[in-house]
């Protein structure tokens, strides 16, 4: 499956960077592409040919927020099984965080991750930089990383920064994107002690209500607002964060929701127990219909995965002595074009919120569009087969879905990675690596 000097996609429907489609064809070489017309005459010694009539060619998808366990966890998961679990979904970039151990919090731990990476990674890669009180010269000064990642709740040691001189004393300095999670630790605190006792895991969610999520939201925007910084909300999942920002969002401020926050809610805890349990927790049923309208209104800008991995040992433990946290970079892109598909949005909008807005967001050059120029990081998906989500197919280390059973459309026929086929026709090529990402 190695990539010969160019490769030429046939008769595909391409979204073009206007958000329309044509059909036709796009030609690759060195890593970018080089040529999208109606069609286009193939050197024949040189170029490889896929004829996509049939499918539907998109911008590689860029998942802004992974959490992928290496090093120090990687029998939940690692670079090499998450990124092999990118490629099948369709994701050709990630950001991943830095929660894993030890903790990305220093421009050598920076410097491993990328190393690691680079070897083993077949999509590409960045890595945030965690905020912790004693490295702010760090966090100025780490390079490249997408930004400064903060925990105000749902951590514990040195990444939780839930007093508010500590986020003040960050937010005052620098220019670069800080990345909150935005939930408030001390009525978390409040409230673990209330509900104490309760195993039924659907508690998580009214123990991390909604609440907790809008009060560190609330402060997030205040300091953003106070320093001019630019601030990104990591996975919004209420309905009253999402009003918020409708009333009040200045141009430097993002916020993203993912796939869970939109499609599950808290009657999932009855089907799937405590695989249903992430951080933010899952919310109600208007929760859902909120967002969506907001995604859609442009008040939340893109999608993310939180792609966040645990095996199936501990998630059977008894609540809450299980951990928070559900894969999701092999089911994102064909859960959006269902919901596409069922009429939730426009395919092209689903182009837009998975890659273009984040490319944009974030300062990645040369991502998220299908033009000359571009690199060929691509997706092309099948809009006319539906398949269901089994979990032995699965390529997470973890080896489970929330969505198992699940009937999609839009699954990943072919992934382009610079160029290079990551994966094509059920199979993943091991041989493909993808390259450091640079951000603006």
């Amino acid at each position: 499956m190695s990539s010969p000097t160019s490769l030429l996609i046939r008769r595909a429907r391409i979204y073009l960077p206007t958000s329309e489609f044509t059909i036709g064809d796009v030609l690759i070489r060195d890593r970018q592409i080089v040529e999208v017309a109606p069609e286009i005459s193939p050197n024949a010694t040189s170029t490889r040919e896929i004829d996509a009539f049939g499918l539907t060619l998109l911008p590689g998808v860029i998942d802004p927020q992974v959490h992928f366990r290496e090093p120090g966890l990687e029998y939940k998961e690692d670079l090499f099984t998450a990124s092999c679990a990118c490629a099948k979904g369709g994701v050709t970039s990630f950001l991943e965080m830095p929660n894993t151990r030890p903790l990305t919090t220093t421009q050598a731990a920076l410097n491993d991750k990328l190393e690691r990476a680079s070897t083993k990674c077949l999509v590409n890669y960045g890595f945030f930089i965690g905020a912790t009180a004693e490295n702010l010269p760090d966090l100025l000064e780490a390079n490249p990383t997408p930004g400064i990642k903060i925990f105000m709740g749902s951590m514990h040691g040195p990444l939780l920064i839930d007093q508010e001189a500590g986020l003040e004393a960050i937010f005052k300095e620098g220019k670069r994107l800080i990345a909150v999670h935005a939930e408030d630790a001390s009525r978390i605190s409040q409230r673990r002690k209330q509900f104490a006792g309760i195993h039924d895991p659907a508690i998580h969610s009214q123990i991390q209500d909604n609440q907790a999520a809008l009060l560190a939201t609330k402060l997030a925007l205040k300091l953003s607002q106070k320093y001019q910084r630019r601030l990104h909300i990591l996975h919004m999942s209420t309905a009253e964060e999402a009003d918020l920002l409708r009333e009040y969002k200045p141009s430097w401020v993002t916020a993203e929701v993912t796939p869970q926050h939109l499609l599950l809610n808290i009657n999932a805890y009855e089907e799937i127990g405590t695989l249903a349990q992430m951080n933010p927790p899952l919310r109600s049923p208007h929760d859902n219909e909120v967002l969506w309208q907001a995604l859609r209104d442009g008040v939340i800008d893109f999608i993310a995965t939180d792609h966040a991995p645990h095996t199936l040992e501990e998630k059977a433990q008894e609540y809450p002595n299980t951990p928070s946290g559900m894969p999701g970079v092999e089911t994102s892109l064909a859960l959006m074009l269902t919901a596409a598909m069922s009429g939730k949005c426009t395919v092209a909008q689903v182009a837009n919120w998975m890659s273009t807005a984040v490319a944009s967001s974030y300062g990645i050059p040369n991502k998220g569009a299908i033009a000359p120029g571009y690199d060929a990081d691509l997706v092309l998906v099948d809009l006319n087969t539906y398949r269901p989500v089994l979990r032995e197919q699965l390529l997470t280390k973890c080896g489970w879905s929330p969505f198992e059973g699940w009937n999609l459309t839009g699954w990943a026929h072919t992934t382009i990675v610079g160029g290079q086929l990551a994966y094509h026709e059920g199979k993943v090529n091991t041989e493909v690596r993808g390259q450091a990402l640079s951000f603006s």
